[in-house]
């Protein structure tokens, strides 16, 4: 492809980020990235905003290279036909290649009530509602946590270790993804911070009131805050704008991340779903994708056939408050094993991952910044250039 290459990521985590500061090394192309606050979300660390310990959030400055251009914006639609993007502040942008990063949130539930009384910790905004609805209640009053995936045990033991009275309701066993040997410790710590854990295919919840549980055994549970964590769901902008997707709204793509429906579309991160290869939603598979999708697309600039994208699975990390934490080691293909690390050193572990992690979001940075300060990058902007793109304003969300 002949001139300069515009590339539109759409989403600003841990996928979208990745990408963007990838691309952006490369001379020749252009990267603009539409997300809808001006910062980047430490998603691993919303359950500590809850509590106070961490504000969860970075500046861009800080983790997108000084060539990336910021739009503040919602995308409403993708028409690959035209390869333009709708924003909700009434413009749009264009893309020679788009890559789509919109992330995750918390599943509708479909239980009574749960939309109207309960709250969500997968977003900045959710996790400042709840903050806020802790900060107003009584520290003696009972807090429901529903689901016991890593996000409901991350946030039943924090908020049980500033001394919440937390019940964890786990829908069915504690730790779904987790090995049976590494469940014990799991159990032990939540059980020592003083979390009544309900597991068990009755211990699942039927609906939720502005002060309680209902429970499919017919159990009411008293609770001024209810806090759902079960379940993920993807934004529908793929369903919307036409694109195939899964039976979850995940962007339907072929082993290099490529839309099944347009070669010019790359997914990474939450919402891409590899036809044969389905990897588990979080942000040690998005760190991995951002870069893949990002060379993909610069493959495709070169005139090369993009290459499978291989992944690679650790294990995983919960920190049960700030004291302890479990480690949970896998097999490359992210099939779990017995080996975990335990106690105050798992928490080090935890910690040390979210370090590590935002730290190579700053390398990235530097790295594209690099090109930016020999003179071959344009200046941050928050609108579109109205040289390449159609004329609009970016609207600045609050947070």
């Amino acid at each position: 492809m002949n001139g300069n290459v515009e590339v539109v990521v759409v989403g600003g985590g841990y996928g979208g980020v990745t990408a963007a500061n990838s691309l952006a090394r490369r001379d020749g192309v252009s990267v603009t990235l539409v997300n809808p606050r001006p910062e980047f979300v430490e998603r691993i660390r919303l359950h500590q905003l809850v509590t106070g310990s961490d504000d969860a959030v970075v500046g861009f400055s800080e983790v997108l290279g000084g060539n990336v251009h910021v739009v503040v914006d919602t995308a409403t639609r993708i028409d690959a036909a035209e390869r333009k993007v709708s924003l909700a502040g009434g413009g749009t942008v264009s893309y020679d290649y788009l890559v789509y990063a919109v992330g995750s949130g918390t599943s509708d539930p479909g239980v009574p009530g749960a939309a109207e009384f309960a709250h969500r910790v997968s977003d900045l905004e959710g996790a400042e509602r709840l903050r806020s609805a802790l900060a107003a209640t009584p520290a003696s009053a009972p807090v429901t946590v529903v689901g016991a995936g890593p996000t409901g045990l991350e946030t039943a033991a924090e908020l049980a270790e500033v001394g919440r009275k937390v019940t964890l309701v786990c829908g069915d066993v504690l730790g779904p993804s987790l090995h049976a040997r590494v469940r014990r410790p799991v159990t032990r710590r939540l059980v020592k911070l003083g979390v009544t854990v309900l597991e068990g295919p009755r211990a699942r919840v039927t609906g939720v009131t502005r002060d309680g549980v209902q429970l499919d055994d017919g159990r009411e549970l008293p609770s001024a805050v209810t806090i759902w964590t079960a379940g993920f769901r993807v934004p529908d902008l793929a369903a919307r704008s036409g694109l195939r997707t899964d039976t979850e709204g995940r962007l339907l793509t072929d082993a290099t991340l490529t839309s099944v429906d347009d070669v010019r579309i790359v997914a990474a991160g939450d919402a891409a779903a590899m036809t044969d290869r389905p990897f588990r939603m979080s942000c040690q598979a998005a760190v991995q994708l951002g870069p893949a999708a990002a060379a993909t697309i610069l493959r495709r600039i070169a005139g090369k056939t993009p290459a499978p994208v291989r992944m690679f699975f650790a294990g995983q990390c919960l920190s049960l408050g700030r004291d302890e934490g479990v480690t949970q080691f896998s097999y490359p293909n992210d099939r779990v094993n017995a080996l975990h690390i335990g106690g105050r050193p798992g928490a080090g572990v935890k910690e040390m991952a979210c370090r590590f992690t935002l730290n190579k979001l700053v390398s990235g940075a530097g790295k594209a910044s690099s090109r930016a300060s020999h003179g071959d990058g344009p200046d941050r902007l928050e609108t579109p250039r109205p040289e390449n793109r159609t004329t609009a304003s970016s609207t600045r969300r609050s947070v």
